[in-house]
């Protein structure tokens, strides 16, 4: 029986078709229509109930003689906008000369804490409903002054403990106490012997002093108002009629037994204890847990505080007061308490639905404890004649008077939300304009059309359609029909009514021959780099037109963006070609083809073969000093099987990777381990593998970690022993050493042996260096050019491997005893000397010029890069290879002068025909330089060459088509004086004739264009003209002809 619970704690609710109203006597016309409220273009637009966007609080104002004026905040958004009216301790407010209306904010003027504090709901009301906020409690803070009535004198032996009771006047919000001592300015301070306490206002001496004495005042503080109030002075005496005496402590301030505290509080504890001496405070877990480190403990002790509570911190605490009397302890337990604030889980939505549908709503909400639930219509309870205990409203049969604002409200002792929506009752006649029957519906033979007919209508239409066949109308009032042929063409119509109105829509249906794919593209096998064509052709009706499209592995393939693929044909074909086939291609590829009517697809797998895949996991297993086992698993064979693998190794030695022997020589595909033979011995070697098939070689494998075959005796002997040469007494004996792969282990060196030639002892000697070279034994007992048997080992840590051959090498040979004889000079020129002298036997001849020595092995030398007019002494000696022999009598020899440094001037050239004719000026030699003996004309073409005449002018044949280079030098006996610098002349045509004749000292030209420098004067410019034309500079003007 749910009848005895109050409604305020109703948790489920079914309605009836009556919630407090009669529905009789309603009628709405067949005419009217309500648009839904998708159909709004936006929420100003709209029409709907109010919507709280900002709803009161619970708040606490200070109640201050400058604060006259007290807001109290709601404002809800709506259309037509909503009105406000406002509610106090559950009673409506009049608006009067202390409560006004600000929009929807409530003002309080000359707010006064007993006449306007209390719970407040703001109410906001439209056409469409009216919905309340959440009730927020105002209080308001104050703080009144204290009784001006003078308070009784206390008096007190000294040693005995005093308690001075504060007594605070009418206040309401956070105050804070403090004592003053004989009306100083600043508060008492407290210690381990006095304490005020924040829960009482008391004031505890623990022991009392002479100095104590005076007159004591309690100031009391709101914390929000600022204000403050002072108590009537309380006189202390001190008794001079005993002293007291010694006794164990007694805890005065102390904390409740039991206290509840909720996650993220801060929670203070109070302890205090009266006695002679005075107590020292401690406090502790009695779990033995140490207490948390964020712990902080004030006033000498009296107050532990715990801030941001959290679960861990609950327990029960002691606070122990001690002195040497005694001790005494207080307990308090600090329980965790889990409170959940109240949220929505689930809350409302507007609804728009049609008049006598079944309308069902849902809320739940989360919190500790769990709440309940009422539901609210228009800011009033329900009158419910059915409950249910789940947070649901059912209203079965809608009517119009239905419509409003409903709100859900779930609370527990905690507080309470609200969720609100509105519910919007339509009653229409069916409708078309939104969704009308499609006009035109193509379909292809054979196939299946669905025709839905959803017109607006409230309620429900009833569906029926007009024209003969089979055919089904489903729930929906959809029309399927199937299997269609061209006798189910035609006009369709559906009817719609319901108790307001009929309505009807019509389309029309167009029969199409399928298309059908007569040409599938096939499945096919490819190697990389191949091109393919899958083809794809279809039939149909001729009026519709086919769109192809491809994809490949299930992705639609973008043409223009793929290099590969290219889709050709036209019309009824859209075949596809893949260019360059790749492995990547391997797929499934889908050849679509869309009409309007429908579509159509068929499928092939492409097949790439291509060579194998990298071989994967190789392995070294045993090594050996010249062998390794290898082992490896198969990668990917690209639809071509491994026909052999092939193994490479690489060293820090070896240029790039290198194939190697393996047994077997050649590693069939069905094999995947082999041993690599012939490996150097003490080598760092890296391996990898390498598939084959028909197709090609694949890529290697990864490479192998480093490994180094096991050390062993040297098996390769140096090579091209030779020797000789050195000073008197020595044996020079020379190898090429042995490369670091074959030394085959650590510890390596050489061993080189030697014996007379004609004699059986071999002396020997080892060099410990895997770099050496050479060896030179050094007695001066060995005759000169002596011969000597010479063979070198090799040896390392394992033992000592070969010898080279024996070969025979000659001892060093003396130095040359005499100096060369007959030495005489020859002066070339300026800068040339040559010299000539009679060899001595078996000798190579040095020459000596001051500091500077030229080796020759010839008779005669030539000295170059002389200086002009110079005295230069000269000596000759022999050396071999013992050394140098003694120097030949010095010779003295001059230079001659200098050549001409005046380059030839005035330089003319004619071009005609075949032949270039120049001439100059005579170049005239200073006091010292050389005489001019004549000049010296080079030219400079395919072919180069240079001429010699006496005279300053000169007539050169030259074949046409080709640019030159001329220069002119004077010459003398010091050498060749000054060039001219290089003279461009222009290769001349063998169809046109170009006769130019220029004063120059220096001239370029290229292609038809001159570049001239310094032109002193200019004889004459006769151009016969190509058809180009061509461009001559006089005198810094430039004069452009034109064919």
């Amino acid at each position: 029986d749910l009848t005895e619970l109050p409604s305020v704690f109703t948790q489920c609710i079914i309605l009836s078709s009556v919630i407090g109203f009669h529905r009789s006597g309603v009628v709405v016309g067949s005419k009217v229509k309500l648009k839904r409220r998708s159909s709004f273009h936006s929420e100003r637009s709209a029409r709907h109930g109010p919507v709280f966007t900002q709803e009161p609080s619970d708040s606490v104002f200070p109640l201050r003689s400058e604060d006259n004026k007290v807001f109290i905040n709601c404002k809800a958004k709506g259309n037509p906008v909503p009105h406000y009216k406002w509610k106090v301790d559950g009673g409506y407010i009049d608006m009067d000369l202390n409560y006004n209306l600000v929009e929807g904010n409530l003002l309080i003027n000359h707010p006064h804490a007993t006449h306007h504090g209390g719970v407040y709901q703001c109410i906001a009301t439209n056409v469409f409903g009216t919905i309340v906020s959440r009730e927020a409690k105002v209080q308001f803070a104050y703080l009144q002054n204290f009784s001006r009535k003078s308070r009784n004198t206390v008096s007190v032996r000294e040693g005995q403990a005093v308690v001075l009771l504060c007594g605070p006047p009418p206040h309401n919000g956070e105050i804070k106490y403090s004592w003053v001592f004989n009306g100083r300015p600043s508060f008492l301070l407290q210690d381990t012997r006095r304490f005020v306490s924040q829960r009482t206002g008391n004031l505890y001496i623990a022991k009392v002093e002479a100095s104590d004495v005076g007159n004591y005042t309690c100031v009391v503080r709101n914390m929000m108002t600022n204000a403050t109030a002072y108590s009537s002075p309380t006189p202390v005496v001190l008794r001079r009629d005993a002293v007291m005496g010694e006794y164990e402590p007694k805890i005065e301030v102390q904390f409740p037994e039991s206290l509840h505290v909720t996650k993220g509080s801060s929670v203070k504890l109070e302890c205090f204890a009266l006695g002679n001496p005075v107590p020292s405070i401690t406090w502790r877990r009695t779990d033995g847990n140490p207490l948390p480190g964020k712990i902080k403990i004030n006033h000498s002790n009296g107050v532990l505080e715990i801030p941001y509570f959290r679960p861990e911190d609950a327990g029960v605490y002691e606070c122990v007061a001690e002195n040497s009397r005694g001790k005494n302890v207080a307990k308090g337990q600090l329980v965790f308490q889990s409170v959940e604030h109240l949220q929505w889980v689930q809350t409302l939505k507007d609804v728009h639905m049609a008049i006598e549908a079944n309308l069902q709503w849902e809320c739940k909400a989360s919190g500790k404890p769990k709440p309940v639930y009422r539901w609210l219509k228009n800011g009033e309870p329900l009158v419910l004649e059915v409950r249910m205990a789940c947070g649901r409203l059912a209203v079965p049969r809608i009517n119009l008077l239905d419509s409003g604002m409903y709100q859900c409200l779930a609370e527990n002792e905690h507080g309470a939300i609200y969720a609100s929506a509105e519910l919007k009752v339509v009653a229409s006649s069916p409708d078309f304009s939104s969704s009308p029957v499609k006009k035109s519906m193509l379909i292809q033979r054979g196939g299946e059309v669905i025709m839905e007919c959803r017109p607006h209508a409230s309620p429900r239409a009833s569906i029926s359609w007009r024209r003969g066949g089979e055919r089904t109308i489903m729930g929906d009032g959809t029309l399927r029909i199937s299997n269609i042929s061209e006798s189910d063409g035609g006009r369709y119509t559906c009817v719609a009514r319901n108790p307001f109105g009929t309505s009807s829509s019509t389309g029309t249906l167009v029969v199409k021959e399928p298309t059908k794919i007569t040409v599938p593209p096939l499945s096919v096998d490819a190697t990389v780099g191949e091109s393919i064509v899958l083809p794809c052709e279809v039939s149909g009706d001729s009026s519709l037109d086919p769109t192809f499209k491809w994809f490949f592995n299930g992705k639609l393939i973008d043409f223009n963006r793929q290099d590969h693929f290219e889709m050709i044909g036209v019309g009824s074909a859209g075949d596809l070609m893949v260019r360059n086939i790749q492995l990547k291609h391997s797929g499934k590829y889908v050849c679509m083809v869309h009409t309007v009517v429908d579509s159509v697809s068929a499928a092939a797998h492409l097949i790439v073969r291509g060579p194998p895949g990298a071989p994967e996991g190789l392995i070294v297993g045993e090594i050996t000093d010249s062998t390794a086992q290898l082992s490896w698993e198969s990668g990917p064979d690209h639809h071509s099987p491994v026909t052999t693998y092939s193994i490479q190794a690489r060293t820090p030695f070896s240029i790039g990777w290198q194939a190697v022997r393996t047994v077997p020589d050649s590693v069939p595909g069905q094999m995947f381990h082999a041993t690599v033979i012939d490996l150097n011995p003490w080598v760092d070697y890296e391996f990898r593998v390498v598939a084959s098939n028909n197709v090609g070689v694949g890529e290697p494998s990864m490479q192998s970690k480093q490994i180094r075959t096991k050390a062993a005796v040297p098996e390769v002997a140096p090579s091209n022993v030779s020797g000789g040469g050195g000073r008197r007494g020595e044996l020079v004996i020379q190898w090429e050493p042995i490369p670091e792969e074959l030394q085959s282990g650590e510890e390596f060196g050489y061993v080189v042996a030697f014996r007379p030639l004609g004699t059986s002892t071999w002396k020997q000697t080892v060099l410990a260096s895997p770099d050496a070279s050479r060896y030179t034994f050094r007695n001066d007992s060995v005759p000169p050019l002596s011969q000597f048997e010479v063979k070198v080992g090799v040896y390392n840590n394992k033992g000592e491997g070969p010898s080279s051959h024996v070969v025979v090498v000659y001892s060093a040979e003396e130095e040359p005893s005499e100096p060369p004889s007959r030495v005489w000079t020859r002066t070339l020129s300026a800068s040339e000397i040559e010299v000539y002298w009679e060899p001595i036997t078996q000798t190579e001849g040095m020459q000596e010029s001051d500091a500077e020595m030229v080796r020759v092995t010839d008779t005669a030398a030539l000295l170059s890069g002389l200086k002009g007019s110079t005295v230069y002494l000269i000596s000759v000696r022999a050396q071999n290879s013992a050394g140098a022999g003694p120097s030949s009598p010095a010779v003295n020899v001059t230079t001659k002068k200098p050549p001409p440094s005046q380059p030839p001037g005035n330089i003319e050239w004619n071009l005609t025909n075949s032949k270039i004719f120049l001439s100059w000026e005579h170049v005239k030699a200073m006091g010292n330089e050389s005489e001019v003996t004549g000049y010296k004309v080079s030219v400079v073409s395919v072919i180069a060459g240079s001429l010699k005449t006496r005279k300053q002018i000169m007539a050169l044949q030259v074949p046409s088509g080709e640019d030159y280079l001329i220069e002119i030098k004077a010459l003398s006996d010091g050498g060749d004086g000054s060039s001219s610098g290089p003279i461009r002349i222009p290769k001349m045509s063998s169809k046109r004739e170009l006769f130019l004749s220029f004063t120059i000292h220096r001239m370029n030209f290229w292609h038809n264009r001159f570049k001239v420098s310094r032109v002193p004067s200019t004889k004459f410019c006769l151009i016969t003209m190509n058809p180009t034309g061509t461009m001559c500079l006089l005198k810094s003007v430039f004069v452009f002809f034109r064919s």
